[in-house]
């Protein structure tokens, strides 16, 4: 529940800021104003709205750019603005169009993610790409999710698909959701094993890999915060120690002191057989799960399990921050 009391500018800027994600101020003037105050201490007006079923924010301004009283008058615009049932446009629009359309004002993902869903996106929904978004169905939905192999890459698509129509009712290009009321495709989803207590156990029997390489490529597995394909394909020209980062990467402390302790006497951090990279060591990996008591852990389930926890920051420096606290707190009880 939001901290109630009188919105005046004495109160507002001696706000503190959170440790970490936000707070929520409601004004007692006006109680549908309400303020997020975020740990960077960025203070937003804001307000809720149940909008056709769905819980919308909408964001008003920040403070003090923005008055209180300023704020405080815009609230009922605002409010009967958003109860507005969005015109439906008369030019029509390909999908495809809308689909970039789409991909540029809503998609937010890494450049290895993106990239994945764009090439699942131009395989499976190339056959919806001609027609025009309006006029696309329930059943045409149904045929290209029943077509598409494997449940899991189809569920994914129909979700995909429920977001891209959301968006298109919402620019008024379409008046309903074909994919609302279709059935679900059912996936049987891997239950990830790692938790806190696990996460210890596993850096306990990492460090007692005797392998050096091994050792230290496990290790950055839990500090690179990145896909073991990245951490195993690691180049030491990728690195910039003056300014903490790994390519576009912010790197941890934990990372960069390992790094740093390692022989940089080739082109791989992870240097495997043959003059390539370090490729797969499953083998060993089995091991160190075994030995941690998850014997079904995979590399990648390290990488999960810190990426749902990490708070994301558009600053470098405050993400950064974040990957060294998150490692702290799940490290606290680490046995060296």
């Amino acid at each position: 529940m939001a901290h109630q009391f009188y919105f005046n500018p004495y109160i507002l800027d001696n706000l503190p800021a959170p440790v970490k994600g936000f707070d929520v101020v409601q004004d007692v003037s006006e109680p549908r104003l309400r303020m997020y105050v975020t740990s960077r201490g960025v203070k937003t007006f804001f307000v809720r709205k149940r909008v056709r079923g769905k819980d919308k924010r909408i964001l008003i301004g920040n403070y003090p750019q923005m008055d209180i009283e300023d704020a405080r008058s815009a609230v009922p615009t605002i409010l009967d603005d958003a109860m507005k049932q969005p015109p439906i446009r008369r030019k029509r629009i390909l999908f495809k169009q809308f689909l970039d359309m789409y991909m540029e004002n809503k998609v937010r993902r890494n450049e290895d993610s993106y990239v994945k869903l764009v090439r699942a996106v131009n395989r499976h929904l190339v056959n919806l790409f001609d027609k025009k978004i309006a006029e696309i169905s329930s059943d045409d939905i149904k045929n290209l999710i029943q077509n598409i192999n494997g449940n899991a890459i189809a569920a994914r698509m129909q979700e995909f698909l429920q977001s891209v129509f959301n968006y298109a009712i919402e620019m008024g290009y379409v008046k309903s959701n074909p994919v609302v009321g279709l059935k679900k495709v059912q996936q049987n989803r891997r239950i990830r094993p790692l938790n806190r207590a696990g996460f210890r156990r596993l850096v306990v029997a990492i460090d007692r890999v005797v392998d050096p390489v091994l050792r230290s490529a496990f290790f950055m597995l839990i500090y690179g915060f990145a896909p073991r394909s990245k951490i195993f394909s690691m180049a030491w020209e990728d690195l910039d120690f003056n300014h903490d980062m790994w390519n576009s990467r912010p790197l941890s402390d934990r990372a960069i002191v390992l790094l740093q302790d390692l022989p940089q006497d080739g082109q791989w951090v992870f240097p495997g057989r043959g003059g390539v990279h370090l490729i797969d060591p499953r083998t060993a990996w089995r091991r160190v799960a075994k030995d941690a008591g998850i014997p079904n852990l995979t590399m990648d389930d390290v990488y999960k399990f810190l990426m749902r926890q990490v708070v994301w920051a558009s600053d470098r420096e405050d993400y950064r921050a974040n990957l060294n606290s998150l490692l702290d707190e799940v490290l606290a009880e680490e046995v060296y």
